[in-house]
């Protein structure tokens, strides 16, 4: 639980502090990449969606950190959308490490937003 409450402490920093520099993440860009396929590779498998759902055209991964953790060690965090068919869209937090070589250098841990809450425009 303590971990859990870390990460989205983690998360609201990182968003607040990387959204507009997303075009300048530190490390390795895997948009897209590694963390976009296994995030729905575990979607997949948890039943959430399949390939006939998903319009993966309109799918977004945006990152929000990234933190050197080694000599060519990067420790990720990416926010992914899908949208399905039907309009209605799937989000999710994706962690994993990369390096310069490889956006794969371990599993992504998949988070899925269960509730977003956005402020009222006016």
């Amino acid at each position: 639980m303590k971990r859990l409450l870390a990460l989205v402490v983690f998360l609201a920093v990182a968003t607040a502090v990387a959204r507009p520099q997303a075009e300048n993440i530190n490390g390795p860009d895997c948009s897209g990449s590694w963390p976009t396929n296994m995030t729905f590779v575990h979607l997949k498998n948890a039943g959430l969606a399949d390939n006939s759902s998903i319009d993966f055209s309109k799918t977004k991964t945006s990152p929000l950190a990234s933190e050197r953790v080694g000599r060519d060690l990067w420790h990720q965090v990416y926010y992914v959308t899908f949208t399905k068919k039907s309009s209605e869209t799937i989000e999710a937090i994706a962690v994993h490490d990369a390096s310069l070589e490889e956006c794969s250098m371990s599993g992504v841990e998949v988070f899925v937003v269960s509730n977003h809450f956005k402020p009222d425009r006016k």
